[in-house]
């Protein structure tokens, strides 16, 4: 028996594969509700996303959806939306290809010409902060208004707080980068095309509960495992008012509940992962009448705005009116502490000085995101008692695609008896 701790995407699809092969689990999620940080609700008529405001239209992605039986639910971006970065008192579109480089306003010639050294300097060091990393690869101007807004907006990081081999490297491998940026990218003649933004028609938490109601005879909502001890046969899942052996687990939680998990079983493990640091943000859901049309945009580090990036979902899905704009994170966390009626009215603000109009306030919501950063170190070597295992977007790569490629990796090694019931250090470079 598997037992699987959290009813995020990772453990749902998890408990998903696991069915798939015949391999008997239980999953506990603690809320009355799947998904974790997927949520989707309507708000005066209007469709909103508290957590992803959508996914990428990539391999694993499609082959969930089919199997779910939802091909008649997803609804895709149009394409070739821009992406923007408001810089100098005005949007400016990021450059996806050499010829929009060229003539990209984001960057001035001088900044354009630095990045073209880009392919004479060395190559990454794991020991350096991503910052210093990009603005020593790219120049200051290009890190400040093009890839640290983007790079850093994926975490709500600051990048100067991240390090390389611990929040970078993976993704330079994966993509395939070595010494230079550049030259890859032009080996593939420079376009950037990634597959198309996606999402579902009653939004992204549609994903989720279809896991849920395909897996639901063996998954137990609203069960907060309240205690993780050693057992004879390996573990048991104690909560309110049950208990359950399991030869082995996984721990699909975040990082503080995880921490709790393993507090009996693994206190040095559980004491690493306490220190792991999560950025606080602010989502504010605004209605605005606008002529805006793009992905959304994101705010030059140079900036002075709480706001750290926007999505429009009324380009990306037809969400008449909608756009949710993201405030705080590391770079301004205090402004995540105000009421809600201030967090909205900064995020209304903002927005008129970014784009010229005028908004309103549809609903506001606060999310904690794993920053990546340094603290990450904590996790050098950790290791769990055999049987044990963890799965969470904060151990392994983060987004819907990484994690559906975890738990089906994490499922086949299962299903075949080759995941070893003790496991290695933990390695992050």
């Amino acid at each position: 028996m598997i037992g699987i701790i959290g009813g995020g995407l990772t453990g749902l699809a998890l408990a998903h594969f696991l069915a798939r092969r015949g391999v008997p689990h239980t999953l506990f999620e603690a809320e009355n509700r799947p998904g974790g940080v997927i949520r989707s609700a309507r708000v005066d008529g209007h469709l909103l996303e508290c957590g992803p405001q959508r996914t990428r239209l990539v391999g694993s992605v499609g082959e969930l959806v089919r199997e779910l039986g939802l091909e008649d639910q997803v609804v895709t971006a149009p394409p070739g939306l821009p992406l923007l970065v408001y810089r100098r008192g005005k949007l400016r579109q990021v450059p996806f290809s050499p010829g929009d480089f060229v003539h990209s306003d984001l960057l001035s010639w001088p900044a354009k010409l630095r990045v073209l050294l880009e392919p004479f300097t060395r190559g990454p060091d794991d020991t350096e902060r991503v910052a210093h990393f990009f603005t020593r690869k790219l120049g200051r101007a290009a890190y400040e208004d093009l890839v640290g807004p983007l790079y850093g907006g994926l975490y709500a990081s600051d990048p100067a707080d991240m390090v390389v081999g611990l929040s970078l490297g993976h993704v330079l491998r994966e993509l395939g980068i070595g010494r230079s940026l550049l030259l890859p990218l032009l080996r593939r003649r420079g376009r950037i095309s990634p597959p198309a933004a996606c999402s579902f028609r009653e939004g992204m938490q549609t994903l989720p509960t279809a896991l849920y109601q395909h897996n639901q005879d063996n998954l137990r909502l609203g069960t907060p495992v309240r205690r993780l001890r050693r057992s004879a046969d390996g573990f048991s899942a104690e909560w309110d008012g049950g208990e359950l052996e399991m030869e082995q687990i996984v721990i699909a939680t975040s990082a503080p509940a995880a921490a709790g998990l393993l507090s009996e079983i693994a206190p040095d493990a559980a004491e690493r992962i306490s220190r792991l640091m999560y950025n606080p943000l602010a989502v504010v859901h605004l209605h605005a009448a606008t002529e805006l049309v793009g992905l959304g945009y994101q705010v030059s580090l140079a900036e002075q705005l709480s706001t750290r990036g926007v999505t429009f979902n009324d380009s990306l899905f037809g969400r008449r009116g909608v756009y949710t704009a993201y405030l705080g994170g590391a770079k301004n966390p205090q402004v995540v502490e105000r009421r809600d009626d201030e967090v909205a009215e900064i995020a209304v603000r903002e927005f008129r000085e970014v784009t010229g109009y005028e908004a309103r306030p549809l609903a506001v919501a606060r999310e904690r995101m794993p920053a990546w950063d340094r603290s990450w170190a904590a996790l050098e070597g950790l290791q769990l008692p055999p049987g044990a295992h963890l799965a969470a977007n904060w151990e392994s790569r983060p987004g819907i695609p990484g994690r559906l490629a975890q738990a089906k990796r994490l499922a086949r090694l299962f299903a075949e008896g080759a995941l070893p019931r003790a496991a290695p250090p933990l390695r992050l470079a």
